[in-house]
């Protein structure tokens, strides 16, 4: 940003400019001194120059005036617009009244027949307008969207939003774009309106910023539409019309120019065909063959045999004529191929066509050069690229095709070959290697849903849609498109129950596509959806005769209900869940008594994991848990770990290593958890990407890194973080990827790295509707910690907000926030308020600190205690020593702690070297400030490299 020029004022610094911008971005001290990397003293003392030299009463009007500055000086986002391969011609008058209309309506739709031009228009106007949106323009083809369901999807796609767990695409939409001022172009809505309707009107009220320019053949019929009729290009002034105009210029693309003094006549031309952008297009094209004469004749022909009614209430047909016209002077092996290339949604190559069109009467061998001579009719555009030539066909054009395929009787035969293309496609793109797949599926992707649809309502073609849907479901989940697999791993199932095995599978198919669809649920932290997914799975497999699955299956289902409880939104009943797991145990004895032997290992395994879940009930997320000792506890969880072994599957023995994790913490046995949740980890290192494998992958990060935690090994959480920060599927949710690398970060005392990270979490986590989740919590509260360290006590409330909204009040109030402010209390010098806030026994306040925060409790308690004087704090820290042994962060707190009590400085200087050697260089830096003496620079020193400035 410049500095701004004040007449009369001072001039503003260049480093007072970048604060300024910053205060315009509503930025605190705290924050614009770890954007700049400079101290909160200066930054305070910058806003108070700018508000003396800017004569501003106050910081809010001093930020007002930085964001009208901003906006000033902005460089905008480039228009997200396709570059026409032509000039645009004429429409000077709808251009301004459009522009005018998208700067004022909350929605206006250009409404008008096929081919009147209204998609250059809206081009042409949001290229116009983009300047006066702060976040730009982006443009979204509907065309190729056969699914009213996708619509979202489409607008995701174009405006950079992914999917977010827990949510649907729609919602991820609302929420990425409810501030955001930008124009949003819709292009052939009129195929889906009736998803587009909906969408749009719940849209417009979530994002009140937001501005949309639909195009349709009609209204979308929602509440703030102003419709707009595009009419025809006018060709009144006869030779210098805007239609004249634009077909001297098409004509002149295509060959020698056309003579000046033939503009009246063409003008007539123009007339014949209702001033019809699309029509005067195809008409230009041949005007180097045919001329003046051979186009009069040619259109005269033609509207004869279409003539009827009148020509102002179906403007349309003159579109019609034009394209049968120029249809009607096709080869016939070239109108063959432009019917049959009518099933292509996207762009498509040579290769692509001949396997689709290149049967009788046309030739394969045929078929490039027949493409080449529709390019020349400006029947297909044709666009270069690096992979080669790729041809596409303007909508009306598709759909006129698609009409002559039917009146030929060939929609079946190409529609079936176009699938078989799709399947191959497919197949060649399973496995997602290579760093062109990403391209190479997006190329494809709408022809696959396009292909799916038309298959999926046709009994005969059912095999094939069922294969396309599992396909489907597997590429859109390595795309990241979570929504979308689910939805196809659903559609698999439901087509493979109405194929009833004629297909050759054995009945299982709908089963197995249905646990496909819970592992894609899981990863996008659906617990409901699990849920269901696995009991629907269940009662297929029953149906198929598969006892041992459908056992599997329930288990799975009751397992869910209590591991990921805090996924749910109406968690099951303790009677629901309970009588899931009773079925599942019925089913597996079932199976083992018929006599056939010891029953199926897989289902055993899975029966032992359910039971193990509910014992544990670690988290107490489901009310009611047994009433059984932390012994038995883990002897079930251990005997579910020793069966999932069996069964040579490590997605099943990291799931029951997950419930021995969780007992064992509920034991007490900290070091014995996270031993539990790092053998995790080795387990899914070589698993394949598959739903269920990811989804187990990015638990276990999860849970190895929050383990780690809590046996002080903090850089080992700080990898696992790591890790699950940069799990693809994270991509898009800054908040649950980044939880876990804050609190390690934190409680390292990494200040500049939590201030910094912190800026992904709370944006992601508020264009996420403020979820709650058990991770979330915590991370919040330690970016608070953060800045009370700092001193930044306007900076820890804005955060403790967000943990009172993010986490739970008695996770907050007994757990985490017990730990984290007293590292705050502690730091500033209030050890009897610090000894208050953990003043209850570890055994009155269990359910909360056993995960990670046990040892962290016993020992800043014992350190609160001696340094508060307690009568017991020796005992406590004697206590403590016996529970944290291991742990080297906690040990040497209570080294830390004796010292102080015994005044030895030597001890308390081996206790810094011994939080710097466990990767905890905060508590080194304030060891040092304890000791005092020569000591006290250093630690100041280093306080201030770690971003924390010495406060305190």
């Amino acid at each position: 940003m410049s500095s701004p020029v004040v007449p009369g004022v001072p001039a503003v610094s260049s480093r007072e400019a970048e604060v300024l911008a910053l205060l315009g971005e509503h930025l605190s001290n705290a924050e614009i001194s770890a954007r700049l990397f400079i101290s909160v003293r200066t930054v305070e003392s910058h806003v108070s120059a700018l508000l003396r030299k800017l004569g501003v009463p106050d910081r809010r009007a001093l930020s007002r005036r930085a964001a009208e500055s901003t906006r000033a000086d902005r460089s905008r986002p480039a228009p997200a617009l396709p570059a026409p391969l032509t000039a645009f011609v004429g429409r000077v008058r709808e251009c301004a009244e459009l522009a005018e209309a998208v700067k004022t309506r909350r929605q206006v739709t250009a409404v008008g027949p096929g081919g009147v031009g209204k998609t250059r228009l809206a081009l042409a106007v949001a290229a116009e307008a983009a300047d006066d949106f702060a976040d730009g323009v982006w443009f979204v083809d509907l065309a190729p969207i056969t699914d009213p369901g996708r619509v979202a999807a489409a607008v995701a796609a174009a405006a950079g939003v992914g999917e977010q767990p827990g949510r649907g695409i729609d919602e991820a939409v609302l929420a990425a774009l409810a501030d955001r001022e930008a124009l949003l172009v819709l292009d052939n809505c009129e195929q889906i309106r009736d998803g587009v309707a909906p969408f749009l009107e719940r849209l417009l009220v979530a994002c009140p910023r937001l501005r949309v320019l639909a195009t349709s053949r009609a209204r979308m019929m929602v509440p703030f539409e102003w419709a707009f009729p595009v009419p025809p290009l006018s060709w009144a002034g006869g030779g210098d019309s805007e239609a004249v105009t634009l077909f001297m210029e098409r004509a002149a693309a295509a060959g020698p120019p056309p003579d000046p003094a033939l503009r009246g006549r063409i003008a007539a031309v123009c007339e014949r065909l209702d001033g019809m952008a699309l029509a005067i297009e195809l008409a230009a094209a041949r005007w180097p063959t045919l001329g003046l004469d051979g186009l009069t004749a040619g259109l005269s022909d033609q509207l004869r045999i279409l003539s009827g009614g009148p020509r102002a209430d179906d403007r349309h047909r003159s579109v019609r004529a034009a394209l049968d016209w120029s249809h009607d002077l096709l080869q016939p092996r070239d109108r063959a191929l432009l019917r049959r290339i009518s099933v292509f949604v996207m762009p498509f190559t040579a290769d692509a066509a001949t396997v689709v069109a290149g049967f009788a009467p046309l030739e394969p061998a045929a078929v490039t050069d027949g493409l080449g001579r529709l390019a020349e009719q400006s029947l297909l555009t044709a666009t270069p690229s690096a992979t080669g030539t790729r041809y596409q066909a303007l909508e009306t054009i598709r759909q006129y095709g698609t009409q002559r395929l039917d009146a030929a009787g060939e929609l079946t035969d190409v529609r079936s070959r176009h699938v078989g293309w799709c399947l191959a496609g497919a197949s060649a793109l399973t496995g997602g290697q290579g760093a062109d797949w990403r391209p190479r599926f997006d190329a494809l992707a709408e022809d696959l849903r396009a292909a799916l649809t038309w298959a999926a309502d046709r009994p005969e073609q059912r095999g094939d849609a069922h294969r396309l849907a599992l396909a489907m479901g597997g590429l859109t989940f390595t795309r990241n498109l979570l929504g979308e697999a689910q939805q196809r791993f659903e559609q698999a199932a439901a087509l493979a129950a109405e194929t009833d095995g004629s297909d050759g599978s054995d009945g299982s198919a709908e089963a197995a596509a249905l646990r496909e669809a819970a592992g894609v649920a899981g990863c996008r932290r659906l617990g409901d959806d699990m849920f269901r997914l696995h009991r629907a799975a269940a009662e297929a497999a029953r149906r198929a005769g598969d006892t041992a699955g459908a056992g599997r299956d329930l288990a799975a289902a009751a397992t869910v209900a209590y591991r990921f409880s805090s996924e749910f939104t109406l968690i099951p009943t303790v009677d629901e869940a309970t009588a899931v797991l009773t079925a599942a145990r019925e089913l597996f004895d079932g199976d083992r008594d018929d006599g056939s032997g010891d029953g199926d290992p897989a289902a055993e395994a899975a029966v032992a994991l359910a039971e193990a879940a509910v014992i544990a009930d670690a988290f107490g997320a489901v009310q009611g848990a047994a009433d059984n000792t932390a012994h038995e506890t883990v002897e079930y969880a251990e005997r579910a770990v020793e069966l999932a072994r069996g069964t040579g599957d490590p997605v099943a023995e990291s799931a029951a290593l997950d419930a021995l994790s969780g007992a064992r913490t509920w034991a007490g046995d900290s070091f014995g958890a996270a031993a539990a949740a790092r053998r995790r980890i080795d387990l899914l290192a070589s698993v394949p990407r598959t739903p269920a494998g990811t989804h187990e992958r990015m638990d276990a990060l999860a849970m190895a890194a929050g383990t780690a935690l809590g046996v002080g090994r903090l850089p080992q959480a700080r990898r696992w973080g790591r890790e699950l920060a940069d799990q693809p599927l994270f991509a898009e949710v800054g908040h649950h990827a980044t939880s876990w690398l804050l609190v390690a970060d934190a409680f390292a005392g990494h200040g500049d790295a939590v201030r910094a990270g912190s800026v992904r979490f709370l944006d992601a986590w508020q264009r996420s509707g403020r979820q709650r989740s058990f991770s979330l919590g915590p991370a919040a509260a330690s970016v608070a910690m953060i800045h009370g360290l700092r001193g930044d006590h306007d900076s820890r409330a804005a955060w403790l907000d967000v943990v009172d909204q993010a986490g739970t009040a008695e996770e907050h109030r007994h757990g985490y926030g017990a730990v984290f402010d007293t590292l705050v209390l502690l730091h500033h010098g209030d050890p009897d308020a610090a000894l208050e806030r953990v003043a209850p026994e570890p055994d009155q306040v269990w359910k909360w600190v056993s995960w990670i925060w046990l040892h962290w409790y016993v020992a800043l308690r014992a350190e609160a205690s001696v340094l508060a004087g307690h009568p017991d704090a020796r005992d406590r820290v004697d206590a403590a020593r016996s529970l944290v042994a291991g742990n080297p962060v906690a040990t040497a707190q209570l080294d830390r702690a004796q010292a102080l009590s015994d005044g030895d400085p030597t001890r308390l200087l081996t206790a810094a070297t011994a939080f710097e050697a466990a990767g905890c260089p905060y508590q080194s830096a304030r060891t040092l400030l304890l000791a005092g003496d020569g000591h006290t620079t250093a630690g100041a020193t280093a306080l201030t490299d770690l971003g924390l400035f010495g406060t305190g």
